[in-house]
């Protein structure tokens, strides 16, 4: 009988490993998940700019429209929810009224920018709804009506909270917490046109 009771102490303290285990498994996956959808979002977004780039009227190089800049055509910010369902289902399963539809229609330079940005801000919630993205720029002439000049870096930032886990602190990356005040992860890709 002492044997069977130190053969199920093994066995229990071996099955309680094997739990510990897919914890930190499943913990890391949905890290690893919340990274990789946001580099493929952030390559998109790249490659959209320049995709809808044009050549500039004040210099020798490629601009996009000043439309890309408006924080508001990001992360929903200009479309509002009834249901208070996650974001994805609730813009994105259906595409809104007042978003222009530029993959059946002509758009115009602005209209593609507000396409683009609800297009990315769905994939990049399809997986986190707490991801944030953001396009900014370092402009190297802000004397020009562009708000972005030829020649500036284009930033492209998806951030997302994440949590310390088992009280180990996390090595905070600054870039990706800039005024925030929980701890944030992010993915960034820097582009001239």
């Amino acid at each position: 009988m002492i044997e069977i009771l130190v053969t199920l102490f093994i066995l229990a303290i071996g099955l309680l490993g094997v739990v510990y285990l897919q914890f930190v498994g499943s913990f890391t996956n949905s890290e690893s998940l919340n990274r990789s959808q946001s580099v493929l979002v952030a390559q998109q977004m790249s490659e959209r700019l320049r995709a809808s780039a044009a050549f500039s009227v004040t210099g020798d190089g490629l601009v996009v429209d000043n439309e890309y800049f408006d924080t508001d055509i990001y992360n929903f910010q200009n479309l509002s929810c009834t249901t208070g369902a996650q974001p994805y289902v609730c813009f994105c399963q259906t595409r809104p009224a007042t978003i222009p539809n530029c993959n059946d229609n002509i758009c115009s330079t602005s209209e593609l920018a507000q396409f683009d940005a609800y297009e990315l801000s769905c994939a990049a919630v399809i997986t986190n709804p707490d991801v944030i993205i953001s396009l900014t720029c370092e402009d190297n002439d802000t004397t020009d009506t562009q708000s972005c000049s030829v020649g500036s870096k284009h930033i492209v930032t998806l951030s997302w909270p994440v949590e310390n886990w088992q009280n180990i602190n996390r090595t905070l990356n600054a870039k990706c917490n800039v005024n925030q005040t929980n701890p944030h992860d992010c993915v960034s890709v820097d582009i001239t046109l």
